[in-house]
Protein backbone atom coordinates (compact mmCIF):
# COMPACT_ATOMS: atom_id res chain seq x y z
CA UNK A 1 0.00 0.00 0.00
CA UNK A 2 3.05 2.50 1.14
CA UNK A 3 4.93 1.50 -2.35
CA UNK A 4 1.33 2.09 -4.23
CA UNK A 5 1.13 5.75 -2.63
CA UNK A 6 4.62 6.28 -2.96
CA UNK A 7 4.55 5.43 -7.02
CA UNK A 8 1.53 7.63 -7.32
CA UNK A 9 2.92 10.67 -5.69
CA UNK A 10 6.13 9.77 -8.01
CA UNK A 11 4.05 10.01 -10.81
CA UNK A 12 2.32 12.72 -10.18
CA UNK A 13 5.42 14.84 -9.71
CA UNK A 14 6.41 13.70 -13.07
CA UNK A 15 3.46 14.25 -15.19
CA UNK A 16 3.39 17.56 -13.52
CA UNK A 17 7.09 18.50 -14.49
CA UNK A 18 5.69 17.92 -18.40
CA UNK A 19 2.67 20.84 -17.68
CA UNK A 20 -0.16 18.36 -17.68
CA UNK A 21 -2.55 20.36 -14.89
CA UNK A 22 -3.13 17.27 -12.38
CA UNK A 23 -3.01 17.07 -8.61
CA UNK A 24 0.30 17.33 -7.27
CA UNK A 25 1.75 14.61 -4.64
CA UNK A 26 0.64 14.14 -1.08
CA UNK A 27 -1.99 16.87 -1.43
CA UNK A 28 -0.51 19.28 -3.53
CA UNK A 29 -2.14 20.52 -6.66
CA UNK A 30 -0.51 22.36 -9.88
CA UNK A 31 -1.06 26.24 -10.00
CA UNK A 32 1.27 26.43 -13.45
CA UNK A 33 4.01 25.05 -15.16
CA UNK A 34 6.27 27.33 -17.21
CA UNK A 35 9.53 27.49 -18.45
CA UNK A 36 12.14 26.21 -16.10
CA UNK A 37 9.84 25.79 -13.23
CA UNK A 38 6.39 24.61 -11.91
CA UNK A 39 4.16 26.27 -9.07
CA UNK A 40 2.65 24.07 -6.70
CA UNK A 41 0.03 25.23 -3.81
CA UNK A 42 -0.63 22.97 -0.81
CA UNK A 43 -3.14 23.37 2.43
CA UNK A 44 -1.87 22.75 5.36
CA UNK A 45 -3.14 22.67 8.76
CA UNK A 46 -1.37 22.86 12.29
CA UNK A 47 -3.48 20.52 14.19
CA UNK A 48 -1.48 22.08 17.13
CA UNK A 49 -2.15 25.34 16.76
CA UNK A 50 -5.64 25.03 15.30
CA UNK A 51 -4.19 27.65 12.46
CA UNK A 52 -4.22 27.37 8.83
CA UNK A 53 -0.63 27.44 7.10
CA UNK A 54 -1.46 27.65 2.69
CA UNK A 55 1.93 26.81 0.78
CA UNK A 56 2.62 27.67 -2.78
CA UNK A 57 6.15 26.09 -3.94
CA UNK A 58 8.14 27.21 -7.18
CA UNK A 59 9.99 24.24 -8.14
CA UNK A 60 12.91 24.08 -10.71
CA UNK A 61 12.20 21.63 -13.11
CA UNK A 62 15.88 20.37 -12.52
CA UNK A 63 14.82 18.99 -8.80
CA UNK A 64 15.32 14.95 -8.36
CA UNK A 65 16.03 13.30 -5.66
CA UNK A 66 19.75 12.77 -7.99
CA UNK A 67 20.15 16.58 -7.99
CA UNK A 68 18.19 18.61 -4.72
CA UNK A 69 18.35 22.33 -5.13
CA UNK A 70 18.69 25.00 -2.41
CA UNK A 71 15.27 26.66 -0.44
CA UNK A 72 14.55 29.52 0.13
CA UNK A 73 11.35 30.01 2.81
CA UNK A 74 9.17 33.81 2.30
CA UNK A 75 6.62 35.33 4.43
CA UNK A 76 4.60 38.05 2.77
CA UNK A 77 4.14 41.37 4.08
CA UNK A 78 0.70 42.74 6.21
CA UNK A 79 -2.00 41.96 3.80
CA UNK A 80 -0.61 40.04 1.45
CA UNK A 81 -0.82 36.30 0.63
CA UNK A 82 1.24 32.97 -1.24
CA UNK A 83 0.47 34.66 -4.47
CA UNK A 84 2.44 37.75 -3.68
CA UNK A 85 6.28 38.74 -4.36
CA UNK A 86 5.87 36.04 -7.55
CA UNK A 87 8.57 37.72 -9.37
CA UNK A 88 11.10 36.34 -7.11
CA UNK A 89 9.88 33.17 -6.79
CA UNK A 90 9.74 32.58 -10.72
CA UNK A 91 13.08 33.96 -10.77
CA UNK A 92 14.35 32.12 -8.10
CA UNK A 93 13.23 29.08 -9.24
CA UNK A 94 14.27 29.81 -12.73
CA UNK A 95 18.11 29.86 -11.08
CA UNK A 96 17.93 26.42 -9.69
CA UNK A 97 16.32 26.99 -6.28
CA UNK A 98 13.03 26.21 -4.88
CA UNK A 99 10.86 29.26 -3.31
CA UNK A 100 8.48 28.30 -0.65
CA UNK A 101 6.08 31.07 -0.22
CA UNK A 102 3.99 31.15 3.05
CA UNK A 103 0.90 32.52 3.48
CA UNK A 104 0.16 33.74 7.55
CA UNK A 105 -4.01 33.40 8.13
CA UNK A 106 -3.88 36.24 10.79
CA UNK A 107 -2.41 38.69 8.45
CA UNK A 108 -3.05 38.09 5.33
CA UNK A 109 -5.16 39.59 2.60
CA UNK A 110 -8.12 38.77 4.14
CA UNK A 111 -7.43 42.17 6.45
CA UNK A 112 -8.93 44.15 3.84
CA UNK A 113 -12.25 42.58 3.45
CA UNK A 114 -15.20 42.99 5.55
CA UNK A 115 -16.63 46.00 6.72
CA UNK A 116 -14.65 49.36 6.12
CA UNK A 117 -15.23 50.81 9.90
CA UNK A 118 -13.28 48.03 11.19
CA UNK A 119 -10.25 48.39 8.78
CA UNK A 120 -8.11 49.92 11.74
CA UNK A 121 -9.16 47.17 14.08
CA UNK A 122 -8.29 44.55 11.74
CA UNK A 123 -4.76 46.30 11.45
CA UNK A 124 -3.88 46.42 14.84
CA UNK A 125 -5.03 42.84 15.78
CA UNK A 126 -2.51 41.59 12.81
CA UNK A 127 0.18 43.75 14.54
CA UNK A 128 -0.38 42.27 17.65
CA UNK A 129 2.64 40.17 18.96
CA UNK A 130 1.07 37.01 19.50
CA UNK A 131 0.74 37.42 15.39
CA UNK A 132 4.35 37.78 15.18
CA UNK A 133 5.52 34.78 16.92
CA UNK A 134 2.09 33.09 15.04
CA UNK A 135 4.32 33.94 11.77
CA UNK A 136 7.75 32.79 12.80
CA UNK A 137 5.68 29.38 13.89
CA UNK A 138 3.91 29.43 10.43
CA UNK A 139 7.58 29.10 8.97
CA UNK A 140 8.90 26.30 11.24
CA UNK A 141 5.94 24.46 10.78
CA UNK A 142 5.76 24.90 6.76
CA UNK A 143 9.55 23.59 7.33
CA UNK A 144 8.78 20.65 9.15
CA UNK A 145 6.39 19.41 6.78
CA UNK A 146 8.22 19.92 3.38
CA UNK A 147 11.56 18.36 4.59
CA UNK A 148 9.71 15.41 6.20
CA UNK A 149 7.55 14.23 3.37
CA UNK A 150 8.68 12.14 0.90
CA UNK A 151 9.49 15.03 -1.36
CA UNK A 152 12.38 16.17 1.20
CA UNK A 153 15.00 14.60 -0.92
CA UNK A 154 13.84 17.46 -3.73
CA UNK A 155 15.78 19.95 -1.04
CA UNK A 156 18.75 20.47 0.17
CA UNK A 157 18.28 20.86 3.74
CA UNK A 158 22.08 21.98 4.51
CA UNK A 159 20.84 25.38 2.14
CA UNK A 160 18.22 26.87 3.23
CA UNK A 161 17.29 30.83 3.49
CA UNK A 162 14.74 32.57 4.77
CA UNK A 163 12.99 36.34 3.14
CA UNK A 164 10.45 38.21 3.90
CA UNK A 165 9.18 41.83 2.98
CA UNK A 166 7.95 44.55 5.90
CA UNK A 167 6.22 42.57 8.21
CA UNK A 168 7.63 39.36 6.56
CA UNK A 169 10.89 40.47 7.07
CA UNK A 170 10.13 41.00 10.75
CA UNK A 171 9.32 37.07 10.36
CA UNK A 172 12.72 36.69 8.51
CA UNK A 173 14.29 38.22 11.49
CA UNK A 174 13.06 35.91 14.43
CA UNK A 175 13.92 32.94 11.95
CA UNK A 176 17.05 33.98 11.39
CA UNK A 177 18.16 34.34 15.27
CA UNK A 178 16.80 37.70 16.66
CA UNK A 179 15.92 37.81 20.86
CA UNK A 180 12.90 38.80 21.36
CA UNK A 181 10.93 39.29 25.25
CA UNK A 182 8.04 37.06 24.43
CA UNK A 183 7.68 35.25 27.46
CA UNK A 184 8.50 31.56 28.53
CA UNK A 185 6.73 29.75 25.89
CA UNK A 186 8.64 30.84 23.37
CA UNK A 187 11.82 31.02 24.76
CA UNK A 188 14.48 29.18 22.17
CA UNK A 189 11.68 28.20 19.83
CA UNK A 190 11.76 31.20 17.53
CA UNK A 191 15.65 31.06 15.61
CA UNK A 192 15.65 28.18 13.20
CA UNK A 193 19.23 26.71 13.13
CA UNK A 194 18.29 25.37 9.35
CA UNK A 195 18.55 28.61 8.32
CA UNK A 196 21.77 29.82 6.85
CA UNK A 197 21.04 33.33 4.97
CA UNK A 198 18.23 36.02 5.49
CA UNK A 199 17.31 38.65 2.96
CA UNK A 200 15.24 41.60 4.75
CA UNK A 201 13.76 43.61 2.47
CA UNK A 202 12.01 46.99 3.71
CA UNK A 203 12.48 45.80 7.90
CA UNK A 204 10.33 47.41 10.23
CA UNK A 205 11.41 47.82 13.52
CA UNK A 206 10.24 44.87 16.06
CA UNK A 207 7.91 46.59 18.08
CA UNK A 208 8.35 47.16 21.81
CA UNK A 209 11.78 45.00 21.72
CA UNK A 210 14.06 47.32 22.80
CA UNK A 211 17.38 48.33 22.09
CA UNK A 212 18.52 46.86 17.77
CA UNK A 213 21.60 45.78 19.23
CA UNK A 214 20.03 43.81 21.81
CA UNK A 215 17.69 42.25 19.87
CA UNK A 216 19.43 41.67 16.40
CA UNK A 217 22.86 41.70 18.02
CA UNK A 218 22.60 37.33 17.94
CA UNK A 219 21.92 37.09 14.18
CA UNK A 220 25.26 35.61 13.05
CA UNK A 221 23.54 34.26 9.79
CA UNK A 222 24.91 36.39 6.23
CA UNK A 223 22.39 38.89 5.50
CA UNK A 224 21.16 41.06 2.60
CA UNK A 225 19.41 44.08 3.58
CA UNK A 226 17.10 46.19 0.64
CA UNK A 227 15.38 49.12 0.92
CA UNK A 228 15.28 52.35 -1.20
CA UNK A 229 15.05 56.35 0.18
CA UNK A 230 11.14 56.47 -0.42
CA UNK A 231 10.35 53.54 1.48
CA UNK A 232 8.45 54.71 4.20
CA UNK A 233 5.38 52.77 5.52
CA UNK A 234 2.66 54.63 6.81
CA UNK A 235 -0.47 52.94 8.55
CA UNK A 236 -2.36 54.34 11.27
CA UNK A 237 -1.05 55.16 14.65
CA UNK A 238 2.48 54.13 12.78
CA UNK A 239 5.61 54.93 10.49
CA UNK A 240 8.40 53.39 9.29
CA UNK A 241 11.16 54.67 7.26
CA UNK A 242 14.69 54.16 5.87
CA UNK A 243 15.82 55.51 8.76
CA UNK A 244 14.66 52.14 10.63
CA UNK A 245 16.06 49.67 7.74
CA UNK A 246 19.42 51.48 8.30
CA UNK A 247 18.85 50.85 12.14
CA UNK A 248 18.40 47.18 11.40
CA UNK A 249 21.61 46.58 9.47
CA UNK A 250 23.90 48.34 11.81
CA UNK A 251 22.53 46.49 14.64
CA UNK A 252 23.65 42.88 13.04
CA UNK A 253 27.21 43.66 13.94
CA UNK A 254 27.67 39.62 14.09
CA UNK A 255 26.26 39.16 10.22
CA UNK A 256 28.18 39.36 7.48
CA UNK A 257 25.56 42.00 5.94
CA UNK A 258 25.10 43.70 2.83
CA UNK A 259 23.30 46.73 2.16
CA UNK A 260 21.04 48.27 -0.72
CA UNK A 261 19.97 51.44 -0.57
CA UNK A 262 18.02 52.59 -3.92
CA UNK A 263 17.61 56.07 -4.88
CA UNK A 264 13.67 55.65 -5.91
CA UNK A 265 10.67 53.47 -5.25
CA UNK A 266 8.74 52.96 -2.28
CA UNK A 267 7.42 50.57 -0.13
CA UNK A 268 5.61 48.46 -2.10
CA UNK A 269 7.67 48.66 -5.36
CA UNK A 270 9.04 45.23 -4.04
CA UNK A 271 5.69 43.37 -4.18
CA UNK A 272 4.16 42.69 -7.47
CA UNK A 273 2.15 45.61 -7.99
CA UNK A 274 3.50 48.73 -10.26
CA UNK A 275 3.34 51.49 -8.37
CA UNK A 276 3.33 55.08 -8.62
CA UNK A 277 6.72 55.27 -9.53
CA UNK A 278 5.96 53.86 -12.81
CA UNK A 279 6.35 50.74 -14.86
CA UNK A 280 9.98 51.67 -15.79
CA UNK A 281 11.29 52.25 -12.57
CA UNK A 282 9.09 49.39 -11.09
CA UNK A 283 10.58 47.27 -13.69
CA UNK A 284 14.08 48.27 -13.12
CA UNK A 285 13.97 48.03 -9.56
CA UNK A 286 12.81 44.66 -9.27
CA UNK A 287 15.10 43.29 -12.27
CA UNK A 288 18.11 44.40 -9.80
CA UNK A 289 16.56 43.24 -6.98
CA UNK A 290 15.99 39.75 -8.67
CA UNK A 291 19.62 39.38 -9.47
CA UNK A 292 21.09 41.02 -6.31
CA UNK A 293 19.35 38.52 -4.24
CA UNK A 294 20.19 35.66 -6.37
CA UNK A 295 23.97 36.55 -6.26
CA UNK A 296 23.40 36.92 -2.67
CA UNK A 297 21.80 33.45 -2.17
CA UNK A 298 24.39 31.79 -4.14
CA UNK A 299 27.28 33.28 -2.56
CA UNK A 300 25.66 32.11 1.10
CA UNK A 301 24.49 29.08 0.29
CA UNK A 302 27.40 28.50 -1.64
CA UNK A 303 25.34 26.91 -4.46
CA UNK A 304 27.13 26.80 -8.08
CA UNK A 305 25.99 28.75 -11.07
CA UNK A 306 22.71 28.16 -12.73
CA UNK A 307 21.23 29.48 -16.41
CA UNK A 308 18.87 32.07 -15.51
CA UNK A 309 15.94 31.63 -17.51
CA UNK A 310 14.54 35.15 -17.70
CA UNK A 311 10.72 34.96 -18.78
CA UNK A 312 7.76 37.81 -19.54
CA UNK A 313 5.11 37.76 -16.85
CA UNK A 314 2.11 38.77 -19.19
CA UNK A 315 0.21 39.30 -15.66
CA UNK A 316 2.91 41.78 -14.69
CA UNK A 317 3.27 44.63 -16.96
CA UNK A 318 6.03 46.48 -14.70
CA UNK A 319 8.71 42.98 -15.06
CA UNK A 320 7.93 42.88 -19.38
CA UNK A 321 12.04 44.15 -19.60
CA UNK A 322 14.09 41.14 -18.82
CA UNK A 323 16.93 42.15 -16.39
CA UNK A 324 20.43 41.78 -17.32
CA UNK A 325 22.33 39.14 -17.18
CA UNK A 326 24.16 37.43 -13.99
CA UNK A 327 27.81 37.60 -14.38
CA UNK A 328 29.96 35.21 -15.75
CA UNK A 329 32.98 35.84 -13.17
CA UNK A 330 33.09 33.47 -10.08
CA UNK A 331 30.03 34.20 -7.72
CA UNK A 332 31.31 35.92 -4.52
CA UNK A 333 31.85 39.25 -3.09
CA UNK A 334 33.06 40.02 -6.67
CA UNK A 335 30.03 39.07 -8.12
CA UNK A 336 28.25 41.27 -6.04
CA UNK A 337 30.51 44.19 -6.85
CA UNK A 338 29.45 43.61 -10.71
CA UNK A 339 25.95 44.04 -9.81
CA UNK A 340 26.62 47.59 -7.85
CA UNK A 341 28.73 48.85 -10.76
CA UNK A 342 26.09 47.93 -13.11
CA UNK A 343 23.41 49.53 -11.59
CA UNK A 344 25.02 52.22 -9.68
CA UNK A 345 22.50 54.42 -11.28
CA UNK A 346 19.68 52.99 -9.07
CA UNK A 347 21.52 52.93 -5.83
CA UNK A 348 21.63 56.04 -3.19
CA UNK A 349 24.13 53.59 -0.62
CA UNK A 350 25.66 50.15 -0.91
CA UNK A 351 27.89 48.26 1.68
CA UNK A 352 28.84 44.72 1.50
CA UNK A 353 31.22 43.17 3.66
CA UNK A 354 34.50 43.70 1.17
CA UNK A 355 33.91 47.35 0.73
Amino acid sequence: MKRRAFLTRSLSFATAASGLAIAGPAGWSMASTTLGHRVLDLELFDAKRQRAVPLRLYLPLQATSAQSVPLIVFSHGLGGSRMGYSYLGRYWANAGMASLHTQHVGSDNHVWRGNPLFLLQRLQTAALESEALARALDVRFALDHILGSEQAQLFDAGKIAVAGHSYGANTAMLIAGARVNAGPAYVGELGDKRIRAAILISAPPLPGQGPAQETLGSVSVPTLHITSLEDTINLPGYRSTVEDRIVIFDAMAKSPRTLAVYNAGGHSIFTDRTTRSGPETSARIKGATQELCTIFLRQSLQFGHTQVNAERLGDHSAMESKPAALPDAPEGPHGILQWAYRHQGLLERFITPKT
